[in-house]
């Protein structure tokens, strides 16, 4: 990446939320920014400036990316991941939550010098050799306070 352009993205980040904005509509040729959020606006406008001065991804490389993220990612793969938009037949758990990576995911995470591994197994977490049902509980024994699973581990 030229100097330029690293100089121009890092520009941004000292920018106004209004700045930003303002730097949207230009480089989205007037298009008003779809958020007041100051990261996403600054991702975006960051994006759309490399695409400006290197060209846009080819259609067929597009193609070829998605084909290999369908055959390959087992991560963010929503084929491999079950569709839980219906509701579960009573007397039934729902489905696994489409957040969580394919069992067998190993997920790591280091909090105040600790290296936290879980594992995600098809019903539930395992965490030094203990199954547990969610990723709360882990952040609870790990960290001694109430924490979002999800929020902690970054999903």
């Amino acid at each position: 990446m030229s100097t330029e352009t690293v100089a121009q993205i890092m520009t941004l980040k000292s920018m106004s939320l209004v700045e930003l904005q303002k730097k949207y509509a230009e480089v989205f040729d007037g298009n008003k920014a779809p958020s007041n959020n100051k990261i996403y606006l600054w991702r975006k406008i960051a994006y759309r400036i490399q695409e400006i001065d290197y060209g846009v991804l080819a259609e067929g490389a597009q193609d070829k990316l998605a084909e290999f993220i369908q055959k390959y990612d087992p991560i963010n793969n929503k084929a491999l991941r079950p569709d839980n938009t219906e509701p579960p037949e009573p007397g039934k758990k729902l489905k696994r939550d489409k957040r969580l990576p394919i069992p067998g995911t190993i997920i790591t995470k280091e909090y105040k010098g600790i290296k936290i591994q879980i594992k995600i197994l098809e019903a539930g977490f395992e965490y030094n050799n203990k199954t547990y049902k969610s990723l709360s509980a882990i952040a609870k024994e790990t960290t001694g306070a109430h924490w979002t699973g999800y929020l902690f581990f970054g999903l």
